[in-house]
């Protein structure tokens, strides 16, 4: 196979990926493509730019979007104009499809940042409850810059650069094809959409996603799930939650992931009774880090362990992760919050535990 071809099947895959939401960074999509293509190692010249990508990624929008684009682009602008919005004091550069309006449903939003403010950036989105992750090393292609994925209705990536964000500086960036500031970005709205006015929108619309709020509103319907009273006899699935929360505390005050491995480890009841761990997973995608993900997707078959029905192989795949004492003891927890009259704190309470470690681990990171 020539290497045109070979860039053209890495394209249009790299372009589903986006389309489709399985991915959000371009880097990430065009390596998976490349890697499937190519069978393994890819040749970076064989990867398509940014500017290749996001054309083709247009074309699978007017092929499989149509009018809906029009809708899709006025919700995305909404979006980003929260997180404008929210990060005004830092001077923000919101630059490609929310600008310019060639976007698709799912599309990313990407706001340029000053490297010199990430500190107060980070404690900001920390204090509002965004949930953010920054990606894996390899993701971070560009020299002097610094990126962070914020988990919003739209992935948005927050793009911190060493460079001073001056207009003209902007402008003369090749890879970027359109660039505002907050006030431009205000303008090209009232220009679009003369009767919508974003400071008076609802509060639902403005206020920018709380993960907190999130496992709150998974956590309450569990209160409705009522369990096998032979190996559940505390009751309803939030008591036991908050049970294992407590456990979970009692052992690990300091350690945010496991306490949310913990508390979150049901909520899939709610979804899918018949496979409540798979639903919880996917409802939770993004919103848990891949450490909780590991322990709630493995607490079954560390249960199935504890009792000596779980396949050799199975069980010394778990006993080889690093975080196999901590799932052992996540079991443990499990089994001893299931004791009717038990005392437990608030959904609420419990949230406030979890958060305030977040702001810790933030805090000491910066000094």
């Amino acid at each position: 196979m020539n290497n045109d071809k070979t860039k053209q099947q890495i394209l249009v895959d790299a372009a589903r990926l986006i389309h489709s939401r399985q991915e959000v960074d371009y880097y990430r999509a065009k390596m998976r493509a490349g890697k499937k293509i190519c069978g393994g190692w890819v040749k970076q010249s064989l990867l398509p730019t940014d500017t290749e990508l996001r054309n083709e990624v247009q074309r699978f929008v007017s092929l499989f979007e149509g009018d809906r684009g029009f809708d899709n682009l006025l919700d995305l602008r909404l979006t980003a104009w929260r997180m404008m919005k929210l990060l005004e004091p830092f001077q923000p550069v919101l630059t490609g499809g929310a600008v310019d309006g060639e976007v698709r449903s799912g599309g990313q939003i990407q706001i340029l940042l000053d490297i010199c403010e990430l500190d107060r950036v980070l404690r900001l989105l920390d204090d509002r409850g965004l949930f953010f992750e920054n990606p894996p090393v390899d993701a971070l292609v560009d020299a002097g810059a610094t990126r962070v994925f914020v988990k919003e209705k739209y992935p948005v990536e927050l793009i911190f650069r060493s460079c001073d964000l001056s207009s003209n500086e902007i402008e003369e960036d090749a890879d970027i094809e359109a660039a505002a500031t907050f006030e431009e970005f205000q303008a090209i709205l009232r220009n679009s959409y003369p009767d919508f006015d974003p400071e008076v929108s609802t509060c639902s619309e403005l206020e920018p996603s709380d993960r907190f709020e999130f496992y709150r509103l998974l956590l309450l319907p569990l209160e409705s799930v009522e369990q096998n009273k032979h190996d559940h006899p505390e009751g309803d699935a939030l008591y036991h939650s908050l049970q294992v929360f407590e456990q979970a505390y009692s052992r690990k005050p300091y350690d945010e992931e496991f306490l949310l491995a913990a508390l979150l480890h049901d909520v899939g009841l709610a979804v899918d009774p018949m496979d409540p761990t798979s639903a919880g997973l996917e409802v939770l995608d993004g919103w848990i880090t891949e450490r909780t993900e590991w322990l709630i997707e493995n607490l079954q078959d560390a249960q199935r362990a504890q009792i000596g029905v779980l396949g050799a192989r199975a069980l010394r795949r778990l006993q080889k992760h690093v975080d196999y004492e901590d799932l052992t003891m996540l079991v443990e927890c499990d089994l001893l919050g299931r004791t009717p009259g038990a005392d437990v704190r608030k959904v609420s309470e419990a949230l406030t535990v979890i958060r305030e470690l977040a702001r810790d681990a933030l805090d000491e990171a910066d000094e």
